[in-house]
């Protein structure tokens, strides 16, 4: 049962890591620009999240669902956030700034950070948790079990954007000399955060 479990959630973690995010957004940007050792840190750090914000969701489940405010409240969190990224991503895209270049060029705080400011991902697990506990495809009844369930979230989460990483930097060459790609993530989280908002707002 602990190898299912494990293998159940890496491949849901797989997965829901392909829909378009800061995450995986940010991880494309970093491949078409061919900086594959920053993007590989950048990828470690941000999957490393997804295991204590998967952690919180089995252990709060309960708590958030039965405050749905706390749950809307994330909706318009995340909003914010992505406006606020893609804003400053389009910003560095056409202004040079030591610092802001210092911290792209760092791939693991930068992870760390997107990663953090990602709150969409506890609700998502705390729906993919209980999907699967209602399934009885997983048992996170011990402190083992839940262990080897959250490993299966962080290996699926990497492995996603490491493909991404790869797959972007074999089309790199196609926009070699285009400053649209350091622009794109940008408009990206704009439109994703402005329809995150709409949707809080209706």
């Amino acid at each position: 049962m602990m190898l299912q479990t494990f293998f159940i959630a890496f491949g849901f973690s797989f997965v829901g890591s392909i829909p378009p995010g800061t995450i995986n957004l940010t991880v494309l940007q970093l491949g078409l620009e061919r900086k594959t050792n920053t993007a590989l840190k950048f990828a470690l750090a941000a999957s490393i999240i997804e295991y204590p914000y998967a952690w919180i969701a089995v252990k709060f489940a309960t708590l958030i669902l039965s405050n749905p405010s706390i749950v809307k409240n994330m909706q318009l969190l995340a909003g914010i956030v992505m406006l606020v990224l893609g804003a400053v991503n389009l910003y560095s895209a056409m202004r040079s700034n030591p610092l802001a270049a210092r911290f792209s060029n760092s791939g693991f705080r930068k992870g760390l950070v997107l990663g953090i400011l990602n709150p969409l991902a506890i609700p998502f697990w705390i729906a993919m948790t209980a999907y699967l506990k209602t399934q009885q495809w997983i048992d996170v009844s011990t402190t083992t079990r839940l262990h080897i369930y959250l490993l299966g979230v962080f290996s699926g989460a990497f492995v996603i954007l490491v493909v991404m990483v790869y797959l972007a930097k074999r089309v790199a060459d196609l926009f070699a000399h285009s400053n649209i790609i350091k622009k794109i993530p940008g408009i990206t989280l704009l439109i994703l955060g402005a329809y995150s908002l709409f949707q809080w707002f209706s």
